[in-house]
């Protein structure tokens, strides 16, 4: 049996329909963890987003993997809905180690390459609300169950580091925004839980193979290399299960504390654990981002795979 360093621990992944947190949550479990996993997506009812994907499988994806998962349909801006489902993680497990914002779901709402003025504010408020209110929502309610014991994990899910994010603009004012602000809040989460022996940390996987993403290049995870064809940068993409891994080695690290506060990505944390991804490689997809496709080079993964 693989080994489980998070055996007795438990998790929240909040946002864990897809993407990204249904690979943290899986990973976690890999790990050994007890994982509730949240999402508005069910078996009896899609979300706004209207994919297939519910957050039932996640739950049976993540005791497939070697941890206990237990699904539960949440809507994060429900202040009700979140405070009790913590009750129920506090009245369950007693305990709380790890909480992974990861809720999203603004995608169809985002807009790119236009200005503010012509842009839907209805569109653009509602996305900053999925993004930033529902990561306070679930952070108010869930962190006086994390600092019961010291050596708690805040990890606030997003897309680019902090340092990228500052040099760069995010093709949409609405977007721009709502990543600015999760690495902000990662970075404010640090402060408060400094003295309870907690940890927050910011973290951004790369180009990220989630099933949006395969269904957009016509591709799957087996043949996802195909999508190079319609294009090359595509060839840095990771699987979610990358960025996963890096969120288990984490939580996983006695020395966690190293972290507290700071902005990084999957790709660095792989040189750092020295986990992989599903194909044994370890992509760096935002120095191949700022040295190879912002410069407009041609497509070229050699040293940074």
């Amino acid at each position: 049996m693989a080994e489980q360093p998070l055996a007795g621990k438990v998790a929240l992944v909040a946002g864990a329909t897809r993407g990204a947190g249904r690979q943290i949550a899986v990973q976690l479990g890999a790990a050994g963890a007890t994982v509730y996993a949240t999402g508005r997506s069910t078996r009896a009812k899609r979300s706004e987003m209207d994919r297939p994907e519910t957050i039932e499988e996640t739950g049976d994806l993540v005791t497939a993997a070697g941890g206990t998962g237990i699904a539960v349909a949440v809507d994060h801006l429900v202040p009700e809905q979140v405070a009790g489902l913590v009750e129920r993680i506090d009245r369950e497990q007693g305990r709380l180690d790890v909480l992974v914002n990861d809720v999203w779901g603004g995608d169809p709402l985002a807009t790119w390459h236009k200005p503010v003025w012509e842009q839907s504010l209805d569109n653009g408020f509602r996305l900053l609300r999925l993004a930033i209110d529902t990561h306070i929502t679930t952070a108010h309610f869930a962190m006086p169950l994390l600092i019961r014991n010291p050596g708690g994990l805040v990890v606030e899910m997003g897309d680019g580091t902090t340092a990228y994010n500052e040099d760069n603009y995010r093709l949409s004012v609405f977007y721009d925004l709502a990543k600015v602000s999760v690495n902000r809040l990662a970075f404010a989460w640090a402060q408060e839980l400094k003295e309870h022996g907690g940890t927050s940390v910011a973290l951004t996987p790369g180009w990220l193979r989630s099933e949006m993403m395969l269904d957009h290049f016509g591709v799957t995870e087996q043949n996802w290399l195909d999508g190079a064809a319609k294009e090359p940068h595509f060839a840095i993409s990771e699987s979610p299960a990358y960025v996963g891994r890096a969120v288990a080695a984490l939580a996983a690290d006695p020395d966690k504390a190293r972290w507290n506060g700071k902005s990084t990505s999957s790709g660095d944390l792989a040189q750092v654990y020295g986990f992989t991804d599903l194909d044994g490689s370890r992509p760096d997809a935002w120095r191949y981002l700022v040295e190879v496709q912002d410069p407009g080079k041609p497509a070229d993964v050699a040293g940074y795979r």
